[in-house]
C-alpha cells in the first residue's frame, strides 16, 4: 500500500481499542520480557511481522526487541537500532515545528493559506489551523490513481506546489474533518518559506539536535549499509515495495527514525521540552477527530496521545500515556498481521496485564482447490463485489475500488487476510463465500 498516511478505519479502531482488558493495578517496571520475546519470535518465525518495537517508564526504554530482514533477498537482519520510515508519525514533528513558529509569533493559529499560497483553492478562507486537523477540505493527492504513476519519481523544487495548487477541494474549509496528506506537504511548504531552510535542516535543528535523537533524521534512498531497511508486503513470501521519492511526501511522511527515538520524542513533547505547556494543551485538544499533530486513544481508564503511519510496506505506532509516564511504539517494514494487535500486546505488557500469543495455522492448498474459488462475488442489493484469482500458487481477493489482497489458506475451504482480521469461507459446491469481519457475517454468491 502506497498510503502516507492512516486509514481512518484504523484510527476508529484504535480509538476504541483494549476495551476488553481491566487494569486493576499500578505499572511496575519488571515487563515480562521472556513473553515478549516469545511474541514477537512467534511472528516473525510465522512471518507475520518484521520491525522494531520499544516501551519505556519514565523516559528509560525497558524492552527493545527487533525481527526480520532489513534485506530479505541477502538476508540481512534487522538491526537492534534500525532506521526505518515512519509514515505518517511524520505528521507530529511538523506540526511541533509548525507551533514552534505559532510559539515564536512567525505566524498564528488562524494565518491564512493565502499569505504562503494563494493559488490553492480557497487558499483566503483555510487557517493553518484547519491545515494542521485536516479540515482544510483540500483533496488528499495520494488518493487519485494517477499517484501511483509518479510517487516513486523525484520532484523538481516546486513540482509538489503546482500539483497541489491544480486541486480541487472535497468541502468547505471547516465543514469537517478528512484526512489529507496534502495538508502537511503544505504546512511543510510553509515551514520552509518562513525559516529559509530545506525540512530536513529543520527538523534537526529544532527537534532532533536539542533531544539529542541520533537515529531521527529526513530520509532518502534507502541504503542498508547504514542501518536502513527496505519494506516489504507478504504474499506467500516477503516482496520488496517500491519507495516513495522523499520529495513527495516532505513532513507528510519523510522521516527516518527507530521506536526508542519516537519515545524520546513524544516525552520531548509532553515534558514540555519542545513547546510550552499552554502549546501542549492545543495540541491535545481534539476539534472533531484530531488534535494538532496528534490524537487521543483509551487503554480502558487510561488516556493516551501519538499517532500511526504507514508509507509504502512500511507501518508504525507511537503513543503515550501521560498520567503514567508509559510509551510504546513500533516500526513494521513488513506486516502480514493486524497491527492493532501488536499495539494491544505492547500496551497489556506496560501495563502488566495478560497477553496471548497467538497460533497460526496454515493449510497445503492445491491448484485444483484454488481453481474452484476463482470468480466474482456478489451480495444482492449491496455495490460491492469481491473477485477472487490465482496467483501463482496464492488466492487473491479484490473488492470493488480495492487493491488485491494476497490470502493465506488456514484450513480447507478457508482463507484469511491477517492485515485486516478478514476470513473468507468457501463452499464450493453452493457457490458461496462467507465473509467474516469485524463480529459480522456476509454471504456472497458466486456470479
Amino acid at each position: 500500500m502506497n498510503s502516507l498516511l492512516p486509514d481512518p478505519i484504523k484510527i476508529s479502531v484504535l480509538a476504541g481499542l483494549l476495551f476488553g482488558a481491566t487494569i486493576t493495578q499500578t505499572y511496575a517496571q519488571n515487563l515480562d520480557t521472556a513473553k515478549l520475546n516469545q511474541y514477537f519470535a512467534t511472528l516473525e518465525t510465522n512471518n507475520k511481522f518484521m520491525g522494531s518495537v520499544a516501551i519505556a517508564k519514565d523516559g528509560k526504554v525497558l524492552y527493545t526487541r527487533s525481527v526480520g530482514y532489513s534485506d530479505v533477498d541477502q538476508k540481512v537482519p534487522l538491526q537492534q537500532r534500525p532506521h526505518l520510515h515512519i509514515g505518517s508519525i511524520s505528521k507530529m514533528f511538523t506540526a511541533t515545528m509548525i507551533m514552534q513558529a505559532v510559539e515564536e509569533k512567525k505566524l498564528s493559529l488562524d494565518t491564512k493559506l493565502s499569505a504562503y499560497f494563494p493559488k490553492v483553492k480557497n487558499a483566503d478562507q483555510i487557517s493553518i489551523d484547519q491545515l494542521l486537523r485536516h479540515q482544510s477540505g483540500i483533496h488528499n493527492f495520494t488518493s487519485d490513481d494517477d499517484y501511483q504513476k509518479w510517487y516513486t519519481q523525484p520532484q523538481a523544487p516546486g513540482a509538489m506546489q503546482q500539483r497541489i495548487e491544480g486541486l480541487e477541494s472535497d468541502f468547505a474549509p471547516g465543514e469537517t474533518t478528512k484526512y489529507s496528506n496534502t495538508n502537511y506537504v503544505l504546512l511543510s511548504l510553509i515551514l520552509e518559506k518562513i525559516y529559509k531552510k530545506p525540512y530536513a535542516d529543520l527538523l534537526k535543528q529544532k527537534i532532533v539536535t536539542p533531544l539529542g535523537l541520533k537515529d531521527t533524521y529526513y530520509g532518502g534512498k534507502i541504503d542498508t549499509k547504514k542501518g536502513e531497511a527496505y519494506s516489504y508486503n507478504y504474499t506467500n513470501r516477503w516482496e520488496k515495495e517500491a519507495e516513495t521519492d522523499p520529495s513527495v511526501p516532505l513532513g507528510a511522511g519523510g522521516v527516518v527514525s527507530t521506536p526508542a527515538d519516537l519515545i524520546r520524542f513524544e516525552e520531548g513533547i509532553f515534558s514540555t521540552k519542545l513547546v510550552k505547556p499552554e502549546t501542549l494543551e492545543q495540541m491535545k485538544t481534539k476539534k472533531d477527530v484530531f488534535g494538532i499533530g496528534m490524537f487521543a486513544f483509551p487503554f480502558n481508564e487510561k488516556q493516551g496521545y501519538g499517532h500511526d503511519g504507514a508509507i509504502d510496506g512500511f507501518s508504525s505506532m507511537v503513543g503515550y500515556f501521560p498520567d503514567d509516564k508509559v510509551s510504546f511504539s513500533f516500526i513494521s517494514n513488513g506486516s502480514n498481521y493486524v497491527n492493532n494487535n501488536i499495539t494491544i500486546v505492547l500496551c497489556q505488557a506496560a501495563f502488566q496485564q495478560p497477553f496471548e500469543i497467538p497460533v497460526f495455522t496454515t493449510y497445503a492448498v492445491t491448484e485444483a482447490e484454488l481453481a474452484q474459488y476463482e470468480g466474482v462475488y456478489a451480495v444482492e442489493g449491496a455495490p460491492m463485489k469481491i473477485t477472487f484469482k490465482r496467483d501463482k500458487d496464492v488466492l487473491t481477493a479484490q473488492a470493488t475500488g480495492q487493491p488485491a489482497m494476497p490470502l493465506t489458506a488456514t484450513a480447507k475451504n478457508q482463507f484469511s487476510f491477517e492485515q485486516a482480521a478478514a476470513v473468507f469461507e468457501f463452499d464450493p459446491a453452493a457457490k458461496t463465500m462467507t465473509l467474516k469481519q469485524g463480529g459480522g457475517s456476509f454471504t456472497f454468491t458466486k456470479e
